[in-house]
């Protein structure tokens, strides 16, 4: 599987001219602009591997949107299996300088409780994701340099690294990111938690334009040490249909069932 890493990629990309960016600012900037519609629904699944195991194979759906305030909200709720089913997540990132917001719905208890920043570099459940990477990120609260540029498997990219402003303010030390500067999507990353080599590494492993708007199809995150992967897929995408604002509260987030309606009516099955 590893082995046709960006095939997909390198059918859209090569021989596609690098963009010019005249500071790593420039192209971190960019690439947080990269438009992707003012809201979204999404579903596929999750997919845990670790050797010795059986794959475990959760099926989930998100929920996105943008406000003209800044703010950004997203949801994240599981169908199946069982043990994680409604388990769900609701992430507010504000426009100001304001914290994140998080909480997480756990069936187990009836109850949201809210991910406090301190528990940022915890795993969401059980994932290779931490809540950290569930979190906007603003462009200025990390220093960007361009280190140059680099061909992963025939497709050329922009190489830039972001390092916080803030030691306390991520649980990384670093990210070194490898973008197409045409899609302005980062094709790798590359995390640091001190020491000079990657802790964990994220993959696209598929990406197309849905509605006039490059996504993210396939992707994988693997914990470098233990060797641990968390497989992303998604199989259906919508953008920009009617969401409503209250979906995005802690009532829908302890009511699972209140989406089923939303979803019906935006995909239409």
């Amino acid at each position: 599987m590893k082995a046709n890493l960006f095939l997909f990629l390198i059918c859209i990309f090569l021989s596609v001219p690098l963009y010019a960016f005249d500071s790593g600012r420039e192209l971190a900037q960019a690439v947080y602009d990269r438009p992707d519609g003012k809201n979204a629904w999404s579903s596929g699944l999750m997919v845990l591997i670790e050797k010795g195991h059986k794959p475990r194979v959760r099926k989930m759906y998100t929920f996105r949107e943008d406000r003209e305030n800044g703010d950004i909200a997203s949801l994240v709720r599981f169908e199946k299996p069982a043990d994680i089913k409604n388990t769900g997540l609701l992430t507010i990132d504000y426009g100001s300088d304001k914290d994140t917001d998080q909480w997480i719905y756990l069936p187990a208890i009836n109850k949201a409780r809210r991910i406090s920043s301190s528990r940022k570099g915890g795993h969401f459940v059980g994932s290779d994701i931490l809540y950290e990477d569930l979190r906007d990120r603003k462009v200025s609260a990390d220093k960007h340099r361009l280190l140059g540029e680099e061909t992963i498997n025939g497709v050329k990219a922009l190489v830039l690294e972001s390092v916080p402003v803030k030691a306390d303010n991520s649980v990384y030390s670093k990210k070194i990111s490898w973008i197409h500067p045409k899609s302005l999507v980062a094709l790798r990353v590359d995390f640091f938690q001190g020491g000079s080599k990657p802790v964990k590494r994220t993959l696209v492993k598929k990406l197309e334009k849905k509605q006039g708007f490059w996504t993210i199809m396939n992707s994988v995150a693997i914990d470098l040490k233990t060797g641990h992967e968390t497989h992303m897929r998604m199989d259906d995408i919508l953008y920009d249909k009617a969401v409503p604002t209250d979906l995005f509260s802690l009532r829908y987030l302890e009511d699972p069932q209140r989406e089923k309606q939303i979803i019906k009516k935006i995909s239409g099955k």
